[in-house]
């Protein structure tokens, strides 16, 4: 079960986002926005408020930031932001997916299809590369051995996992994210993150040189106000 390599390529996507942090908080507002207007505020009851505002706390967003974002959520009726899910390609034919919130579709749609054709790519039709990829939750834990993380197999439902260098990182049902979260934090468990992301259930090796168009790709795509996350079933590096 443990040893494959999906964790380095969501490392090496991750880090490659993470590069872009002036844009954190207008994304990590954005999404925590849509997440109370669709849910309302309780995160007792909201999975994807608790997650948003996880991942807000994880990029050091201000804690009056988010109570001003939840309460304007809840506040502005007029406020029409959509979650949409395109989907397209890469040079070399990779799926790309790219995750937004837009408040104009027509704007999002042609500012996508501008930097996808402009880097070799295309923008897909709705169920084009979807099918590629499942969504699974993700969560770090620090300091945890494979044996100490054996001795908790029997209680959590886990679909695998994998041993790092300061821990584990474990991949299970998105809908089991926080119970499993919230069973490790019990045990003084220490949780670094969690998230839910689009895994790419076969991953396409290529070239260096044509791996770096994919990254300017993503590169260019994340660079787009309305880009929330990409996701692309490219295998980093050479293994």
């Amino acid at each position: 079960m443990a040893g494959h390599s999906k964790w380095a390529n969501i490392q090496h996507r991750k880090k490659a986002q993470d590069n872009k942090r002036g844009k954190v908080f207008t994304k990590a507002i954005r999404e925590i926005t849509v997440a109370a207007k669709l849910g309302g505020p309780d995160i007792s009851s909201n999975s994807r408020l608790r997650l948003a505002i996880s991942k807000a706390n994880s990029s050091n967003v201000p804690k009056d930031t988010v109570e001003r974002a939840i309460k304007k959520a809840l506040g502005d009726k007029d406020q029409n932001i959509q979650e949409i899910t395109y989907e397209g390609y890469g040079p070399n034919g990779i799926a790309v997916i790219m995750e937004c919130l837009t408040n104009n579709k027509n704007r999002t749609v042609s500012e996508l299809r501008h930097v996808l054709s402009k880097h070799g790519g295309s923008l897909g039709t709705k169920g084009s590369v979807l099918h590629l990829f499942k969504k699974v939750g993700i969560i770090k834990v620090l300091d945890t051995t494979e044996d100490e993380l054996l001795s908790h197999m029997e209680n959590i439902d886990l679909i695998d996992f994998e041993i790092i260098k300061d821990g584990c990182i474990l991949f299970t049902d998105p809908n089991k994210l926080f119970e499993i979260k919230k069973y490790f934090e019990e045990k003084s468990i220490i949780v670094e993150n969690e998230e839910i992301v689009m895994d790419p259930i076969t991953l396409i090796n290529i070239d260096n040189m044509q791996q770096e168009k994919i990254l300017n790709l993503s590169d260019k795509l994340e660079e787009i106000d309305d880009v929330q996350n990409i996701y692309t079933n490219l295998k980093f590096g050479n293994s």
